[in-house]
């Protein structure tokens, strides 16, 4: 066994809230694995590497992202042909890794191509890039929040969303994504038009559960974003309205939130003159509403992931360290927007026992920064900041 010692850096390990000071951490080469840390004795090692005074913290976990989506077409690119659409997602992936991203869960994707590109990612074959928990295609009803060309899973019955799920994780998807609303993306349906019902969206828990997998459910307004908590899945994505008597069902059943704030925000920031008035006005009308809901629901305990929605208008995926400021100008402290990765968005993943945190036994999945985001959120926006995988650096 060869080892590296990282030293001379401020250490937030993605638990405390206190900066370890003249940190060290012990890194397996072979396995990329952290041994041991701390900010006494130094131990020997066969390398060393000094961070120089610099700032470590975790890589992010970022659990909601589209891949093969282009943020530069109002409709994703999802007509793009799939040797294209797996160019872009490569050049995706780079872009989230040099952000400072360091493993995904995606949200559906075209032609299923993040299935394979996470096959490529774990042999080794794809190097600078975060890893995947795939989702392959989402789940759709005809006409619903989905429907797109090379995208969706069309379902219109409980028996056609078990077989299709089935279908899925057979060439193996991990992360189920249903539709459970209409949404700012399309032009027909709203946030608040229920679309897959509780039954077919039960059918989805069930088979994904069976096989240990997760179920994300695209959720904007009521009575989706019910529906889908009653059908039991693990994460509601955006809940732009998500209201106390959800709130009281997801506390009692561990229900995640990943909220996607700027997602929403991009568009009207961005999209007048180049996208349609209908979608800049539906993601205008609901910012307000959304931020001040996301804020109620992470003070009353609800367990909040970082998701982005990457893909999306004007909704880059470089833009995760945004995602952070933006949840600190709604009502999160710097240390509150810090642990939705580490802790909330690894819990959810299932990935907690490796990746997350920055201590023995876990992955050296890290980044280093100049300044402190725990004083100030956008020195995690930081362009030119170091990002190691599995104690490699790879920006």
């Amino acid at each position: 066994m060869t080892t590296t010692l990282f030293s001379d850096f401020a250490l937030f390990d993605g638990k405390n809230e206190a900066l370890k000071t003249n940190a060290w951490m012990l890194v397996d080469d072979q396995t990329g694995k952290i041994t041991d840390c701390g900010n006494q004795k130094q131990p020997t090692a066969d390398q060393n590497v000094s961070l120089n005074g610099k700032y470590i913290v975790p890589g992010l976990i970022n659990c909601h992202t589209h891949i093969t989506m282009d943020p530069n077409t109002g409709d994703g690119g999802t007509a793009a042909n799939v040797v294209s659409s797996t160019v872009h997602a490569v050049d995706n992936l780079h872009t989230l890794l040099k952000s400072g991203v360091t493993y995904i869960r995606e949200c559906g994707s075209t032609y299923d191509i993040d299935i394979t590109l996470s096959h490529l990612i774990a042999e080794g074959q794809i190097q600078q890039a975060p890893e995947i928990m795939p989702s392959g295609r989402p789940y759709s009803m005809t006409g619903g929040h989905g429907d797109f060309a090379n995208f969706g899973h069309l379902v219109d019955s409980p028996d056609e969303m078990r077989k299709a799920v089935r279908q899925g994780q057979k060439i193996g998807s991990k992360a189920i994504k249903v539709m459970a609303t209409g949404g700012v993306m399309t032009k027909n349906d709203f946030m608040d038009d229920p679309q897959l019902s509780t039954a077919e969206i039960e059918a989805a828990v069930e088979e994904a559960h069976h096989k240990g997998n997760i179920v994300a459910a695209h959720a904007e307004g009521n009575p989706g974003i019910l529906n889908a908590i009653k059908a039991g899945v693990d994460s509601i994505e955006h809940g732009f309205y998500v209201n106390d008597e959800e709130i009281d069902m997801m506390l009692q059943q561990g229900t995640y939130l990943t909220p996607t704030i700027v997602a929403d925000w991009a568009i009207p920031e961005y999209g007048h003159g180049i996208l349609p008035d209908w979608e800049i006005k539906k993601a205008a009308d609901a910012l307000d509403d959304l931020c001040q809901n996301i804020a109620h629901a992470h003070e009353r305990g609800v367990a909040v992931t970082l998701g982005t929605d990457a893909g999306t208008p004007f909704n880059d995926f470089s833009m995760t360290p945004v995602e952070l400021q933006l949840m600190v100008e709604h009502g999160f402290s710097e240390y509150e927007a810090l642990l939705i990765s580490s802790q909330n968005s690894a819990k959810l993943m299932k990935i907690d026992h490796e990746y997350g945190t920055l201590e023995p036994n876990k992955y050296a999945d890290f980044l280093v920064l100049d300044q402190n985001p725990l004083t100030d959120i956008k020195a995690m926006q930081q362009a030119d900041k170091a990002v190691y995988k599995k104690g490699k650096q790879v920006y």
